[in-house]
């Protein structure tokens, strides 16, 4: 599932913004605390972080690809899932810069129903958690520029 957004902004700055795990509690949804930054994040290594009681939990992201003005990807997992986050720049034809969030996953434990609760559920949940992200990730942005 993916979903995109036009922020007001620079690309420099909103990479800037989203690489910036100090302000991860701004913007990113369920986020509790930063357990650990690896030596070279976001070029290469893992992120921990933990999720607000009742969220997803231990949330550990390590980078397999990262391009300066384009993006990254990490595979990602925490207590229910595994899969690849990606997250994608560009700038924006009018003004801004266009930010898209992708995140491809599995369950890790199946049960009778899991697919049609995935489906049903889960992945809405996921989706609306990644847009509120990049809602909020736009404002910070943004109050960044009014600086």
């Amino acid at each position: 599932m993916q979903v995109q957004i036009v922020a007001d902004g620079r690309l420099t700055d909103a990479e800037a913004l989203w690489y910036d795990t100090s302000r991860w509690p701004t913007f990113v949804d369920g986020f509790g605390h930063l357990v650990g930054v690896d030596p070279g994040w976001p070029r290469e290594g893992t992120v921990t972080w933990d999720s607000r009681p009742g969220g997803r939990g231990r949330v550990l992201e390590r980078v397999v690809r990262y391009t300066a003005g384009d993006g990254q990807d990490a595979e990602v997992e925490d207590e229910r899932i595994t899969g690849t986050q990606s997250v994608r720049f560009a700038p924006y034809p009018e003004g801004g810069v266009g930010v898209a969030l992708e995140l491809r996953y599995q369950l890790k434990r199946a049960f009778p129903g899991s697919a049609l609760v995935d489906a049903i559920f889960i992945r809405r949940a996921m989706r609306d958690s990644l847009a509120r992200t990049l809602r909020r990730f736009a404002i910070e942005l943004a109050a960044e520029r009014e600086l």
